[in-house]
């Protein structure tokens, strides 16, 4: 018999609906058990939608739910930090989408809060867990072999993308108060770590670095490990954004633009001084792209390319089955809370040289 999870959303916007309903809905294995949002409407047309049978008026009622077994944080950024704790606090299992908070300060004392035996706390890094990144993973030479690695996130965001694609609800009873303060709330936070004298510039870099790039940079770890330093970084009108990470021996270059042409190129490359090992990523607004990894090989008289894929299984189903695995069987958790305060470290390291 299969086992189900009955889980409980806080948050319904462009993401749940675009990714997280679509593949609970879809995978017999969970049960949305409970939503809420703080658009009434929001809450009406996806418990329409999906058949869901609870609608709480409010994140604290639903994570006060006896009937559900997990609680998914789909929430704008500056919310994180408040849910997750009180979240872990009821003992549920915990999906939070990326980053798990805004700052590591916001994170450490959560750290401390204490987990009932067996509770997950899983965060949604899914690059991590595309097959294409598995395999790069699994076939990644001697690190005193490398010589050079590029990461790059140069994209069109995803409005794009999505007005072609899917239709996404977009509620019009929010308060504008509401969106303000949520705005406010966010700079306040960003410049708890930036500096209160930080240009917009300045904070906005670092928002896209705890957004778009924190999946580079937690792939990063998760293949090379922590870098001995930030070498350098810089920014220009907060959208662009270069670090060079030093890791001894060879440096890891990484590359961020947001601009209007549109593409999605992400990806990784490492190279060795007979290997290329090329692997792209593209937009997850548009279910089930292909990803890819490419191996060229070469030795004194002759070079091949080996490709692995095109794989089509979203990376987001694959996080999802990784969730399950933990809470039912134990299966350990690669992408923790811990895991996600070095990615905060870093960030607020990057940060910094954007104020030199």
């Amino acid at each position: 018999m299969t086992q189900t999870l009955k889980v409980g959303l806080i948050g319904l916007g462009e993401v749940a609906q675009l990714m997280h309903l679509p593949l609970l809905a879809d995978d017999q294995r969970f049960s949305v058990a409970a939503i809420t949002d703080v658009s009434p409407g929001l809450v009406e047309h996806i418990a329409r939608r999906y058949g869901v049978p609870t609608r709480h008026d409010n994140a604290a009622a639903l994570i006060a739910d006896p009937g559900l077994d997990a609680v998914f944080i789909l929430t704008p950024d500056h919310l994180h930090a408040d849910l997750l704790a009180e979240a872990i606090r009821s003992g549920k299992h915990v999906f939070i989408e990326k980053p798990a908070c805004l700052t590591a300060d916001q994170l450490r004392p959560i750290l401390d809060i204490p987990q009932r035996p067996g509770q997950v706390v899983f965060v949604g890094y899914m690059r991590r867990f595309s097959r294409p990144f598995l395999e790069l993973k699994n076939r990644l030479p001697a690190l005193d072999t490398i010589r050079h690695v590029r990461i790059r996130d140069i994209i069109r965001e995803a409005p794009f993308f999505v007005a072609q694609t899917r239709n996404v609800f977009r509620p019009d009873d929010v308060s504008p108060d509401l969106i303000a303060a949520g705005r406010a709330r966010t700079q306040a936070i960003l410049r708890s770590v930036m500096g209160e004298d930080c240009p917009p510039d300045a904070l906005r870099a670092y928002q896209v670095l705890t957004g778009l790039s924190s999946h580079s940079i937690s792939a990063m770890r998760d293949l090379l490990g922590l870098p001995q330093r930030v070498r350098y970084a810089t920014q220009h009108d907060g959208e662009t954004v270069i670090v060079l990470f030093d890791y001894g021996h060879f440096t890891a270059l990484y590359e961020a633009v947001i601009d209007d042409v549109s593409r999605f190129d992400a990806g990784i490359e490492v190279l060795t001084q007979t290997q290329h090992f090329r692997l792209n990523y593209d937009t997850p607004y548009i279910r089930n792209l292909p990803t890819r990894l490419e191996i060229t090989s070469s030795t004194v008289t002759e070079t091949g390319t080996e490709v692995i894929g095109p794989v089509y299984e979203d990376p987001f189903r694959i996080e999802l089955g990784a969730f399950l695995e933990s809470v039912f069987n134990g299966t350990p958790n690669k992408t923790t809370l811990d895991d996600s305060l070095a990615d905060l470290k870093l960030i607020a390291e990057i940060g910094q040289h954007f104020r030199t």
